[in-house]
């Protein structure tokens, strides 16, 4: 048995995407699962060979002989299929964790957390292995596997149990884990599932095994069912998107993390690696925004309600991220064990952003009650109160420096693009007390709106450059400058801002693709990939300012770059167009719906009902 790929590390775009709404793995194209958290996203790992090859961990099933292998997800669900063909036959991996509903769980007694693997022959005969090698702990613990005979082989991790039950036999071999083979001729399959739970759970295979994925593909059609408003142009990726929006979702809360993964490095081999298994509130608007304009409510106001309560434990200041129940002590350390992917340390877990002032962050969660409220939705006292106790925070520290939506680590500044959303957060406050949503006065705060106004259009533009600037008072460039149309503080038309397009364009673009900044220096060593979201808002602002043609080239370019399966991650290398940072990106996803709901919304080809407009700039206040 060749085990010789077993400390190599596959290309971030390799792998495909599978959850149940409250933890994900991560799959390569060659059949292993090489990243799994459990109980939930931002647990530690049970598999971490993306992080280390030797000492992570990983659960893989593959074919002995070499292949060729294809893969899909069935139809618009997150059921995974990967076929190989061999030179004696084909077969098919069918990936999954089952989802039902908290009744059908109970009535069931299924475990709380289950990864399910069936594999097939397809054709002619196939010899087949599996490697089981659970390393619980981020790869501190290689455990012993007990065999609990018809409970399958297991371990034991912080209280909980982590079981394997299977149709291959496994039997450990030299150093931790166990393998097994079988072979499988036409028509014959089997089943593996691997389960977390308090206990040794009583888990059939075969014919419930494959009601499990039958339910599974029943729920998430009927899921997709509610993406009934989008029926403009990219319609497979938009959809895709969500799909992933969703996997990213947690459930119990309605938190959608940014990513499911941690130190997937911005450039291999550097130290630009960071944990994004948590919810920052400045993805709260477009995320909101996503949800809404495909029709999803459920999914919007649930996110809300989770922004809403999550900043409790801080208010009347907002904290940059919380976890998924809305903690907000998550300390960054470095896990010196493990040797980074493809070496690229440090491996961090916990996030120090949670210390730094973003105030963009205000206009992002007041935005995000503003287009609920647009929608039809009701605040309650309590929900108005809070939004009034983050307007006052706005008026009050508007004038200070921040570390800006990028989290540099070199210090605090004048940012233009958070000044602006302290402008988009007191304008919309003053909108929901005009139409009476929130009790307070409207006018103090439009005063302290317009003064911020004048501040970004005195210190935030620079005429030499005919641009926004990054910084007050300086002549750099960032992407978020694009934001300032797409958040209705600038006029797209208007002449300082179809400027800024041109000149962030040229300045940060390189084939089609942004880098959100160049000449700033962020405190970091090394240096990163041109950045997802940055290159759709690029498309969005394009559209806005009525080059649809352009817009719809660029978009079908960036397509391009995701993955066989439609996942895009954080960024892409311009030099190779891998994909490279945590991965798959939430804020790559939803700029790519934003982009093809604004191309959809200027070309009048849909949605059918049309999404929340930001609001207009007012005349008097055009530049």
């Amino acid at each position: 048995m060749s085990h010789s790929n077993e400390t190599s590390y596959r290309p971030i775009g390799d792998y495909a995407l599978i959850g149940d709404c409250r933890s994900a793995a991560l799959v390569s194209s060659d059949g292993a699962i090489d990243w799994l958290c459990w109980p939930r996203f931002d647990s530690p790992s049970i598999f971490a060979a993306l992080l280390d090859g030797r000492r992570g961990g990983r659960f893989r099933i593959a074919p002995v002989d070499p292949s060729v292998t294809t893969r899909r997800y069935v139809g618009e669900t997150a059921v995974l299929e990967t076929t190989f063909q061999t030179a004696s036959g084909v077969i098919r991996l069918t990936d999954l964790m089952p989802v039902a509903s908290e009744g059908e769980k109970a009535r069931d007694l299924l475990p709380d957390h289950e990864l399910l693997r069936r594999v097939e022959c397809l054709a002619g005969t196939v010899d087949i292995e599996v490697l089981f090698d659970p390393r619980p702990d981020y790869g501190r613990m290689a455990p012993r596997l007990i065999d609990r005979g018809a409970f399958g082989l297991a371990c034991e991790h912080r209280g909980q149990v982590i079981a394997l039950r299977s149709d291959i036999q496994l039997a450990a071999v030299d150093g931790p884990g166990a393998r097994g083979r079988a072979r499988l001729r036409a028509g014959e399959a089997r089943t593996l599932s691997l389960t977390y739970d308090r206990g040794l759970p009583v888990v059939l295979l075969g014919g419930a095994a494959d009601h499990r994925i039958a339910r599974s593909l029943a729920w998430w059609n009927t899921w997709m069912g509610e993406c009934r408003r989008y029926d403009g142009p990219y319609a497979e990726a938009v959809r895709r998107s969500a799909i992933t929006l969703k996997l990213l979702t947690y459930a119990p809360s309605g938190a959608v993390i940014a990513a499911p993964t941690t130190s997937l490095p911005e450039g291999i081999g550097g130290v630009r690696n960071w944990d994004y298994r948590y919810c920052w509130l400045r993805d709260a608007s477009l995320t909101l925004r996503a949800f809404d304009d495909l029709g999803f409510t459920i999914e919007s106001e649930a996110f809300l309600s989770w922004v809403l309560h999550a900043t409790r434990l801080t208010w009347p200041e907002l904290q940059v991220l919380y976890d998924v129940h809305g903690e907000a002590r998550i300390p960054e350390s470095v896990l010196d064990h493990l040797e980074g992917y493809a070496r690229s340390a440090p491996v961090r877990v916990g996030n120090a952003a949670i210390d730094q002032l973003q105030l963009d962050t205000y206009g992002e969660v007041i935005d995000a009650a503003w287009r609920y409220c647009a929608r039809g939705g009701r605040l309650d006292r309590t929900t108005a109160r809070t939004l009034v106790g983050l307007g006052n925070t706005v008026v009050r520290r508007w004038h200070e420096p921040d570390e800006g939506i990028w989290e540099p680590r070199s210090g605090r500044r004048h940012h233009t693009h958070s000044k602006a959303m302290c402008w988009v957060a007191l304008d919309r406050l003053a909108r929901l007390c005009d139409r009476r949503y929130v009790q307070a006065r409207a006018a103090s705060f439009a005063r302290e709106r317009d003064a911020i106004r004048e501040a970004i259009e005195t210190r935030g533009y620079s005429a030499t450059v005919g641009s926004y600037v990054s910084i007050f008072d300086a002549e750099t460039l960032d992407a978020s400058l694009l934001r300032l149309s797409l958040m209705g503080y600038a006029d797209p038309h208007s002449p300082r801002m179809r400027g800024t397009v041109a000149r962030v364009r040229e300045r940060l673009g390189v084939d089609g693709l942004l880098y959100r900044y160049l000449d700033e220096d962020d405190g970091l060593a090394g240096s990163e990939g041109a950045f997802g979201i940055c290159s759709f808002w690029s498309v969005e602002a394009r559209a806005l300012q009525g080059d649809g043609d352009t817009a719809r080239a660029e978009f079908e370019r960036l397509l391009a770059f995701g993955n066989d399966v439609g996942l895009f991650a954080e960024e892409i290398d311009p030099e190779t167009g891998a994909a490279i940072g945590n991965f798959p990106q939430a804020f790559t996803h939803v700029g790519l719906i934003n982009a093809a709901v604004t191309i959809a919304r200027v070309q009048g080809e849909g949605p059918v009902h049309a999404p929340v407009d930001v609001p207009a700039v007012e005349e008097r206040g055009r530049v």
